[in-house]
C-alpha cells in the first residue's frame, strides 16, 4: 500500500513528536526531513556537494538536534541546489510501499502534493520558543528571537516557503498536551484509511 502522510509546520510546534506517533500507530516508516538539512548544514563545506553526497550515516550524528544544527539547516535550506538534491530522496521515501510519514516545512506543498493526508502543525512563537528553551536551555528571550528569525527565513524564502497546503488540516498545539495533539492527528489520518 502506498499512503503518504505529509506533516509540515514551524520549529518546535510538535510535528516531530506527532509524526513519530502517527508512524508508530499505523506501522508506517518515518522521515524527519529536517534531519536531511541539518545533516547538510552540520557537514560544513560546500552545502550543494554535501547534499549530493548525503548518506544514511550522516543522519545518525549526535549533534543534529542542537540549536546550531537547526540554524545551519535553515541557512542551507534556502539554497535551491541543496533543495533539489534532496527532493528525489524524499519523494522515493514517501511513495514506497508500506506507508510513510514525512515531516518538514514543504512536504505537503512541494515534496508530496499528492499525499493522501496533509497536516500543518503550528503553535504561537512564544509557546514554541518556551518548548525549545526547555530542550536546549540558555536565555529564553534569545531563543524566542531565534525562533522568530527562523520563522521569517523559512516563511520568506523564495524557494518552497513554509506555509500550510491549501488542503492541509491545521492542528494548533499551543493549548494542547502531547496526547491530545497526537490523538487529533491520528483521527485525521485514520479517516481515509478506514473510509470514515
Amino acid at each position: 500500500m502506498i499512503f503518504t502522510v505529509a506533516i509540515d509546520g514551524p520549529a518546535a510546534a510538535g510535528k516531530g513528536t506527532i509524526s513519530r506517533a502517527v508512524a508508530a500507530r499505523f506501522g508506517f516508516r518515518h522521515l524527519d526531513t529536517g534531519l536531511l538539512y541539518r545533516a547538510v548544514g552540520a557537514k560544513g563545506g560546500d552545502p550543494v556537494q554535501a547534499a549530493r553526497g548525503l548518506t544514511a550515516a550522516d543522519l545518525d550524528r549526535d549533534d543534529l538536534r542542537s540549536l546550531a544544527a537547526g540554524q545551519a539547516a535553515s541557512r542551507v535550506a534556502v539554497i535551491p541546489e541543496v533543495r533539489a538534491a534532496l527532493v528525489e530522496f524524499q519523494r522515493r521515501f514517501a511513495r514506497s510501499d508500506g506507508g510513510a510519514v514525512l515531516d518538514g516545512r514543504d512536504i505537503g506543498t512541494v515534496i508530496c502534493p499528492e499525499a493522501e493526508v496533509k497536516l500543518y502543525v503550528t503553535a504561537s512563537p512564544e509557546i514554541r520558543a518556551h518548548r525549545r528553551w526547555l530542550e536546549v536551555g540558555g536565555d529564553e528571550a534569545q531563543v524566542l528571537a531565534e525562533v522568530r528569525e527562523r520563522d521569517a527565513r523559512d516563511m520568506g524564502r523564495a524557494d518552497a516557503p513554509l506555509r500550510a497546503a491549501s488542503d492541509a488540516v491545521v492542528i494548533d498545539t499551543s493549548a494542547l498536551g502531547i496526547d491530545e495533539a497526537v490523538a487529533a492527528a491520528i483521527a485525521v489520518v485514520a479517516a481515509p484509511l478506514t473510509g470514515t
